[in-house]
């Protein structure tokens, strides 16, 4: 199955949605000028069709009104007001792939007056292909829809499919803000390796290949977590020692809190709650 016959339009044309017509385009999954991209920024739109080679406007009525697929791609706190500048307006037998943390499934058929949308959660790594998207859909979306939509999830990374939408939520918290707990676990690792004496170039080097070498190395030999953990933790050791102070210091809760807190905002998001202010205390 291609995607060629059918008009791809993506609504913000921010970094996410740039990458995902960026690896549709370069996978030969679907002709630049097939995909239309729609936007209020001109400079950001200009610089799209010179990179991609693709179509801009700034009209969203407009955009969505020959596409065969549609996908949502702003801030949360704007889908609102994308869905009433467009309800109504995308063609009956279109698909809608919505990328909008929080953006629950009925608010999206109710907001669009449109019965056929997918729910998706992907990851900044999609923007390298290695991404992965947890998926949901409405019975409106046909078997072929599914297809689609899986041929575009695939095209910048791993998809899995869920049949219930709580579990988007979950997604959205864990892998969706994963990247940023790796980030700030590298970054930390990296400070430590220039307070030992590290030049940083140096530091980063051995962090960020640590990381690919441990992935890796779980890939070519999947073992429980714990197991892997246990083979490089001698009795008495460096990373014994290492490992007692993190436990100690309540790394591990830590960790669980910040993926529940995540979680917690992604349910807020659903429900049109804005973030509270800081604390100027």
């Amino acid at each position: 199955m291609t995607l060629k016959d059918q008009l791809i339009t993506f609504i913000g044309p921010g970094a996410m949605a740039s990458a995902m017509a960026s690896r549709l385009i370069k996978g030969d999954i679907q002709s630049a000028d097939k995909v239309l991209m729609s936007g209020p920024i001109v400079e950001q739109l200009e610089e799209l069709e010179e990179r991609l080679g693709v179509s801009t406007t700034s009209n969203n009525l407009e955009a969505v009104k020959n596409a065969g697929v549609v996908v949502l791609s702003v801030k949360p706190q704007t889908i609102q007001e994308v869905m009433d500048e467009i309800h109504g307006a995308i063609p009956k037998n279109a698909l809608v792939l919505s990328i909008v943390a929080g953006a629950r499934l009925d608010g999206l058929m109710k907001g669009l007056g449109h019965g056929a949308i997918v729910r998706s959660m992907p990851n900044t790594p999609a923007q390298v292909g290695e991404g992965i998207t947890v998926w949901t859909a409405t019975d409106e979306v046909t078997d072929e829809q599914r297809e689609r939509t899986r041929l575009i999830l695939n095209s910048f990374g791993e998809e899995v499919y869920v049949d219930h939408e709580d579990y988007l939520d979950m997604a959205t918290a864990l892998s969706g803000t994963g990247p940023a707990y790796v980030f700030l676990l590298m970054e930390a690792m990296v400070d430590a390796g220039v307070h030992l004496g590290f030049p940083r170039r140096v530091s980063e080097q051995l962090v960020i290949q640590t990381f690919k070498g441990s992935v890796a190395y779980y890939e070519h030999s999947p073992r429980h977590l714990a197991r892997l953990r246990n083979q490089v933790t001698s009795p008495g050791g460096t990373s014994a020692a290492a490992l007692y102070y993190l436990e100690k210091a309540g790394v591990r809760t830590a960790l669980s809190r910040a993926v529940w807190a995540a979680y917690e905002r992604s349910v807020e998001l659903g429900k049109g709650k804005k973030g509270s202010q800081p604390d100027n205390d």
